[in-house]
């Protein structure tokens, strides 16, 4: 049951995370959030072009961003079927994408949503690779992971706070 709450601990952690990755842009003022109000409902029509090239790299990061929520999603209802487990990370990228179209801090994208729920798909699978790999041990592997993550990610966190005063 402690591993079961420490993986809860280290979820919530994510989300907040995520959420001043997604809607907060990793400012920390709100006054540098962009000013964007935008759909783009065709999958894959507007990349970002950079130097004249279509940059892959959001979409990427779109999907790595998404990896640990598969994984977590995987690790707090492991008995639910497939599908039943991608729909929290379909949710969870629907709702970021209306967040930022409802307050004009990004552009909503269709593309955004396929991205995290394939990151969110591949980390349900590492989860499932990583169970047959470490059996009963899986969690408890999983939570060591995620808890040196974390505390790294809250040390980067730190020194861009302090640099930031």
């Amino acid at each position: 049951m402690n591993s079961r709450k420490l993986t809860l601990g280290l979820f919530a952690f994510y989300l907040i995370v995520l959420t001043w990755i997604i809607l907060f842009k990793m400012q920390f003022s709100l006054r540098n959030l962009p000013h964007i109000q935008n759909v783009n409902w065709i999958p894959f029509g507007e990349p970002l072009v950079v130097n004249g090239k279509r940059d892959v790299g959001e979409i990427v990061q779109n999907a790595a961003a998404f990896f640990p929520m598969g994984i977590f999603v995987r690790a707090l209802w492991p008995g639910r079927p497939l599908v039943k487990q991608l729909l929290p990370v379909i949710g969870a990228s629907l709702l970021f994408e209306a967040a930022q179209y409802v307050f004009a801090i990004g552009a909503s994208d269709i593309t955004d949503v396929i991205s995290n729920a394939s990151g969110g798909a591949l980390g349900i699978a590492a989860a499932a690779l990583i169970a047959k790999v470490f059996g009963n041990r899986w969690l408890k592997a999983v939570n060591i992971v995620c808890l040196t993550g974390a505390i790294a990610l809250s040390a980067l966190i730190v020194v861009l706070l302090v640099s930031n005063l």
